[in-house]
């Protein structure tokens, strides 16, 4: 019996690279009889600014109820993205900032500084494209955008675990390089 999989497409343009990591990915595990469901963040409508923090001043556009339904029935998370300035585009942030809520991903107990983490049994992979080696993202800059994403934002939430694949630097690549790069995400589809 395949997988629930959901591939979350973080770069603003569905014409990308990272969109063309999430559909290889999301055709291997289609492949391998898992069922897939693609979401590109770029095509929702939503204010991707938490306006009044975690208030109830702020209802979901539909766009972001959907979504929540997508993870909720979702026991896999793909997040397919590019690393700008350190870390994920203002766009996926924006998303996470809005849909990943209290009640939803998350309740704070009351009394304490601990948390129930509400998404627990999901696991997830990141696909993460950026213009510097990996090893110099992870090296040098101690991957700031990774472990936001894997500790502070998945983790918190319950997800676990969470697989990161890295691919650059994509702006110097050969065409031969990104079609392997291709096949590899369509590898890790296939063993979702």
């Amino acid at each position: 019996m395949g997988k629930r999989v959901l591939v979350i497409l973080g770069h603003p343009r569905a014409d990308s690279f990272c969109g063309a990591m999430a559909e290889a990915y999301a055709s291997g595990a289609r492949e391998a009889s898992h069922e897939v469901r693609l979401l590109a963040v770029g095509a929702l409508t939503f204010d991707g600014i938490l306006r009044h923090g975690f208030g109830p001043e702020q209802p979901l556009e539909p766009d972001l109820a959907a979504a929540q339904g997508d993870i909720s029935w979702a026991q896999h998370l793909v997040f397919a993205y590019p690393i700008w300035w350190g870390a994920m585009p203002a766009l996926l942030k924006g998303f996470i900032d809005r849909v990943l809520l209290p009640g939803f991903a998350f309740r704070y107990r009351e009394g304490s500084h601990l948390w129930d983490r509400l998404l627990t049994g999901r696991s997830a992979h990141l696909l993460v494209t950026m213009d510097s080696p990996p090893w110099y993202y992870s090296l040098f800059s101690r991957a700031p955008g990774h472990n936001q994403m894997k500790r502070s934002i998945l983790g918190f939430c319950g997800v676990a675990p969470v697989r990161i694949s890295s691919f650059g630097p994509v702006r110097s690549s050969s065409r031969e390089k990104r079609e392997g790069w291709l096949g590899q995400a369509k590898a890790l589809g296939r063993g979702a």
